[in-house]
């Protein structure tokens, strides 16, 4: 492979005076920082380990985002898998549906569920899990599963307080948990 000189000469950019000169100066300088015990600093090297290092870089962060999506996506799977192979019945369709009533993304959402359903839901054997508008029921092994994976999936059954307040004007007055709304 000729050197760039040579290529340059051929193409008729440079003459033969010119290339001479800088080849002279090129190892006059060389001779100068042997010398001189100065190291030798060749910026084109260093420019092209420079971008070198940041594509590098640039590659790595791009891998990793990669990695997270699809990471995200296998996920996303799994739950779908686990909702399909084991949501329950809402119960036969029929006029004795009752409406249950529970809160999803801070907004209350209702099902149509049958009444031994619906104990199943209050007793917590059963939860609900749902992404957007549409819901099934899952047994709560299940639902701990899909909470691991993504935890704002699944709809937590609501919290007995015990804990009474003593100003509390209606501390006397229990509140059943199949009041319907």
């Amino acid at each position: 492979m000729a050197s760039l000189q040579d290529q340059l000469l051929k193409a008729g950019l440079v003459d033969k005076k010119t290339a001479k000169q800088i080849g002279k100066e090129k190892r006059k300088q060389s001779k100068v920082a042997k010398k001189s015990g100065e190291v030798q600093v060749d910026e084109a090297k260093q420019a092209a380990e420079a971008a070198r290092a940041a594509k590098i870089a640039r590659d790595r962060e791009l891998n990793a985002q990669r990695e997270a999506a699809a990471q995200q996506k296998a996920i996303a799977a799994q739950i779908k898998q686990l909702i399909e192979r084991n949501k329950q019945s809402k119960g036969p369709k029929g006029q004795d549906d009752i409406a249950y009533h529970f809160t999803f993304e801070k907004k209350v959402k209702k099902i149509f569920v049958s009444s031994a359903v619906q104990d199943h839901l209050t007793a917590g054997r059963l939860l609900i899990v749902g992404e957007g508008d549409h819901f099934e029921l899952v047994p709560r092994v299940v639902a701990d599963k899909i909470a691991e994976r993504n935890p704002t999936m699944v709809v937590q059954p609501p919290e007995n307080n015990t804990a009474v307040d003593e100003d509390d004007p209606y501390a006397d007055y229990e509140i059943p948990d199949d009041l319907m709304w």
